[in-house]
């Protein structure tokens, strides 16, 4: 399992982020993914772009071994059972991680609790993300069931 989870979490991510940068190029969504996981770490422009990649990347192959293990679990995987997971991935991300957490632990992101004399550089998402458009959580629905059926595929129970 551990080279189709590897496998399918580069593919699978690779889809992702290419559906996520295509969507925000025709101006679908306002969200930068790479750009906000970058800026955790740095606030060069340039480098916060790489540096977000690379950790994208990087949480796609774990999510894809996670995805493999609920698989395992289960005791079978296909495509459509990726492609339901990746609802509850999009969901629980739109709706806790990007929501709640993020904004506490990213030093430029604004929170409800930052102050008027404090300054915030980049916007909090949202509630499903609805603070970088309303197609956001929309793209980010359909990236990640893409996600889940390629991992869905490739892995192998």
């Amino acid at each position: 399992m551990i080279g189709s989870a590897l496998a399918g979490g580069f593919l699978g991510t690779l889809a992702l982020t290419t559906i996520v940068r295509v969507a925000a190029e025709i101006g679908f969504t306002r969200l930068d993914l790479a750009f906000v996981l970058g800026t955790i770490v740095t606030r060069n422009r340039r480098r916060a772009l790489a540096i977000g990649y690379v950790f994208h990347l990087g949480l796609g192959i774990v999510f894809a071994f996670a995805y493999g293990a609920v698989f395992e679990l289960i005791g079978t995987g296909s495509w459509w059972l990726g492609a339901l997971l990746g609802v509850v991935h999009a969901v629980f991300m739109a709706t806790v991680v990007l929501n709640v957490l993020l904004p506490v632990v990213h030093p430029l992101m604004g929170t409800p609790e930052t102050a008027a004399n404090e300054f915030a550089l980049i916007e909090p998402p949202g509630f499903l993300m609805l603070n970088y458009g309303r197609n956001t959580f929309l793209v980010t629905l359909a990236s990640h069931m893409v996600f889940g059926a390629i991992v869905g595929w490739a892995i192998r129970v």
